[in-house]
C-alpha cells in the first residue's frame, strides 16, 4: 500500500503569547488529515481556524507541539524538501525578471544556467507567459504575477503541492482562469495538492476531498467531503451543476455555525 503523501496524526500546535508570556494560544488541536499521492483537498473553515499553520506544519516551517507528520511514510524533519509551497502573498523577487525569478530554485539547486533557462522557458510556456520572460513583477498584472509564481513553484517538479490562498486577491475572471489552469496542471502531472481557501465554491470546484475546520481557537476538523463531481472539470461551468449545488448546501451546513462564530470573535479583537 502507498504511503501518504502527507499524513498528519494527532497534530496539535500551541504558542506562548507575545504580550504575555505565560498565557498560551492553541490554534489547531488533535488534527488528523492526509492527503493522498495524487489526491488533491483543499482545507475551509473561518478566518483564523488555523488552516494556514497546518499548511506550515506540512511545510516543516513550524514543529507541531504534539503529534506526529510523515512525509511519504517518513518522519518529517525540518523543511519538507519533496514541497513546493505558493504563498497567498507575493513570491518574486522584484530585482529579477520573471524568467529570472523561475530560474532561482533550479540555479540554488545547482542546476546550469543553460539547463535553469531552458525548464524556465518551458514552465512559463506551459502558464501563458511565454513571450514575457523579460518583464519584471512590476510590469505585469496580478494574474500575471501569480502565473510567474506558480511556474516558480512547479518547475522544481515537487511531488506535493502546498497552496496558501494563492488566488484570493485576484479579480474573479482572472481568478477562474487561474484555477482551471492549475487543475490542466495538476491533471497532467498528479502531484499531491494541499489547498487552503476561504472560498467554497473554489474548494468544492478544484478539490478530491474538502476538509472542514471549526473555528478557532484549538481548531480540529468537523467534517469532510467527498467530491464526487467527474473530472475533467471548469471551475465556472460545474456551479450550476446539480451535484454541486448539493454539495455546496451540505459543507456549508456544517461551515455556518462555525463561520459566525469565527465572525464574532474577529469583531471581539477589533
Amino acid at each position: 500500500m502507498t504511503s501518504a503523501a502527507i499524513d498528519l496524526q494527532g497534530v496539535s500546535c500551541t504558542f506562548i503569547s507575545k504580550d504575555d508570556p505565560g498565557q498560551r494560544y492553541t490554534a489547531v488541536r488533535d488534527v488528523t488529515l492526509t492527503v493522498g499521492a495524487g489526491e488533491f483537498v483543499s482545507v475551509v473553515g473561518p478566518t483564523g481556524c488555523g488552516k494556514s499553520t497546518l499548511l506550515n506544519v506540512a511545510a516543516g516551517l513550524l514543529s507541531p507541539s504534539t503529534g506526529t507528520v510523515n512525509v511519504f511514510g517518513e518522519p518529517l524533519q525540518g523543511i519538507n524538501t519533496r514541497a513546493g509551497y505558493m504563498f497567498q502573498t507575493e513570491s518574486l523577487m522584484p530585482w529579477r525578471t520573471a524568467l529570472g525569478n523561475v530560474m532561482a530554485g533550479l540555479s540554488f539547486r545547482g542546476a546550469s544556467d543553460e539547463e535553469a533557462r531552458s525548464q524556465a522557458d518551458d514552465w512559463l510556456r506551459r502558464v501563458g507567459l511565454g513571450g514575457f520572460g523579460d518583464r519584471y513583477p512590476h510590469q505585469m498584472s496580478g494574474g500575471m504575477r501569480k502565473r510567474a509564481s506558480l511556474a516558480q513553484t512547479l518547475v522544481l517538479d515537487p511531488d506535493i503541492i502546498l497552496m496558501d490562498e494563492p488566488f484570493s486577491a485576484l479579480d474573479i475572471q482572472t481568478r477562474q482562469l487561474m484555477e482551471n489552469e492549475v487543475l490542466d496542471l495538476w491533471a497532467a502531472k498528479k502531484k499531491a495538492v494541499l489547498f487552503i481557501t476561504h472560498d467554497l465554491d473554489e474548494a468544492i470546484a478544484m478539490s478530491d476531498r474538502v476538509v472542514v475546520l471549526s473555528a478557532g481557537p484549538a481548531s480540529h476538523p468537523i467534517g469532510e467531503f467527498t467530491i464526487d463531481i467527474p473530472r475533467p472539470r471548469d471551475v465556472a461551468e460545474i456551479k450550476t451543476t446539480a451535484r454541486f449545488i448539493e454539495l455546496h448546501a451540505a459543507i456549508w451546513a456544517v461551515m455556518r455555525e462555525e463561520v459566525l462564530k469565527g465572525y464574532q470573535q474577529q469583531l471581539k479583537v477589533a
